[in-house]
């Protein structure tokens, strides 16, 4: 940990001083003339292009494999057989995975780089910047941190909290910090960034809405409540972000739109989107999105030589999906399938009859985008510019709609039936008349298949800090994990993998252990300042 806390914290200094203004994106060259803390930020537009690094590179090894190594391939949505990341399949990942230890190094750098705002512009700022422009920075760091620790404390449990990183360079070792804290501490920042981001309505797609807002904190904060189990304050935010009309539902609220439109680089920072990486087409190396890259079945997809179909959507999703859901055109390939945006050029991309994803007779379409012309001429070999969302609108009506069952078995309450079925008339499908936890869990598995949620799911199916899941152990220990044969038709290689119903968090890195034994004592409780 001593390498990494010197490390991430030297770059969230660095990124800090060459941090500039953004009109057009974010991602402009910082000015040629020596940049200070004590003279960067001097005007309102230096202070607002601040956060722009907060949206980008700093979670690119999340973004790039962890993320989805992680999340997807361990809640049976997606399998592989690659040697380094088949390990998630298999329940066997230990702290030497490199997936486990960029997971941990990214998201302890967004942290880093939120803790450099947070303990710089207050004292770097002058009194000529208005004080909203300010505070609206500091909101937004205050939202990007939480959002780490959401991701780390839902990966590990306990974790370090860390406010400031430059504290810790010559002290690294440091214990962790028990869940319940560090649950309190995201809501803490989402409440500052809430109280301090600026308010927004969102109308179209524009890089302007790529920054969060204070309803984005809302929404965040609701869902963080919703992993608490405090549903009357989960319910409270939820309906709060609903009432304010920020956000609307693509494809529903948004006529001439669909469900699959929200993955179309074009709709980047839509209606929908509460928060969401940012990333620059044909950027270098770290800056674009390489998701189509590891996703795409081929390289007449992507046009730029990847498309290496690392993944590919298990039996068990694909049999999921309820006939008619449109969702399912959005999120996988199947044989036959035609997508007219993919390819253009020679007229649309129609998938091959031999099509087969790590033998699942299918393969990925969600984040994959096409070639760069099919994106406005921009784009390169693992370098897309489609976002990444943290969030959606979509999740805060299916928060909605939990948070109004709370522990009840089932639910007719329109309050909760209203969200719910709106995300499932999106998707073409016929209204329920009621809804258990069964029914949500199953629309949210869904909806949000391959964005990297259905573990964190899981992992909360127990109840809030569950020492044991044999809930979610059976969920996954029925799961078909297998593949299909090549015979006409296929049959399949069935494969059950158990899970023991204590496995639903990962070991703390290897090399972070060693430099920082605190890491495998008992957690701490921190002194909240």
């Amino acid at each position: 940990m001593k390498r990494h806390i010197k490390y991430i914290a030297g770059v969230a200094v660095m990124m800090l001083v060459t941090a500039t203004s953004c009109k057009k994106d974010f991602f402009n060259k910082a000015p040629e003339d020596a940049i200070t803390l004590d003279n960067f930020y001097q005007t309102a537009e230096q202070v607002q292009s601040s956060t722009n690094g907060l949206y980008n590179n700093v979670w690119f090894s999340w973004n790039n494999k962890a993320s989805w190594a992680i999340t997807e391939i361990a809640s049976g949505n997606a399998r592989s057989y690659s040697s380094d990341v088949v390990a998630f399949g298999n329940f066997s990942a230990t702290g030497d995975n490199t997936e486990i230890s960029n997971a941990w190094t990214s998201l302890f750098t967004v942290i880093a780089q939120s803790n450099a705002l947070i303990n710089n512009l207050p004292s770097k700022v002058p009194a000529s910047v208005p004080s909203a422009t300010t505070n609206n920075a500091l909101g937004e760091a205050h939202f990007m941190r939480a959002a780490a620790y959401f991701y780390l404390v839902r990966l590990f449990g306990p974790v370090p909290i860390i406010e400031n990183s430059l504290d810790y360079v010559n002290n690294f070792q440091i214990n962790t910090n028990t869940v319940v804290d560090v649950y309190k501490f995201i809501e803490n920042d989402l409440k500052f960034a809430e109280a301090n981001c600026t308010p927004m309505v969102r109308s179209g797609s524009s890089v302007a809405q790529g920054h969060v807002s204070s309803g984005s904190a809302t929404a965040m904060l609701s869902k963080v409540y919703l992993y608490e189990q405090k549903y009357a304050d989960a319910r409270a935010s939820a309906e709060k972000v609903i009432s304010s009309g920020e956000f609307k539902l693509y494809g529903l609220d948004i006529a001439g739109k669909t469900y699959n439109n929200l993955f179309v680089t074009a709709n980047n920072n839509n209606e929908e989107s509460v928060a969401a990486l940012q990333w620059a087409a044909g950027a270098p190396y770290g800056h674009g999105n390489s998701l189509q890259a590891s996703f795409a079945i081929n390289s007449i997809i992507t046009g730029t030589g990847d498309g290496y179909s690392v993944i590919g959507p298990t039996i068990d999703l694909q049999k999921a999906y309820e006939p008619g859901d449109i969702r399912k055109h959005g999120t996988i390939m199947l044989a036959g399938d035609k997508y007219p945006e993919l390819n253009q050029a020679a007229g649309g991309f129609t998938v091959p009859a031999d099509v087969n994803a790590q033998g699942t007779k299918a393969g990925i379409k969600k984040y994959v985008t096409g070639t760069p012309a099919d994106n406005g001429g921009k784009g390169a070999a693992q370098s897309t510019g489609n976002n990444t969302y943290i969030m959606r609108y979509a999740d805060v009506l299916l928060i909605e709609a939990e948070a109004v069952l709370a522990s009840a078995i089932t639910t007719s309450d329109p309050a909760a039936l209203v969200p719910f079925n709106k995300v499932r008339a999106r998707a073409g499908l016929n209204p329920l008349p009621a809804v258990t936890k069964n029914d949500i869990y199953h629309e949210r598995r869904i909806e949000f298949a391959i964005e990297g949620d259905y573990w964190f799911d899981l992992g909360r199916l127990d109840g809030f800090n569950a020492a044991s899941h044999p809930l979610a152990a059976v969920i996954i220990g029925n799961q078909e994990r297998g593949t299909y044969s090549n015979d006409t038709p296929p049959v399949v290689y069935s494969q059950k993998i158990p899970i023991s119903s204590s496995g639903f968090l990962f070991p703390y890195p290897t090399t972070e252990v060693a430099a920082n034994p605190k890491l495998n004592e008992s957690p701490v409780p921190y002194t909240f300042k």
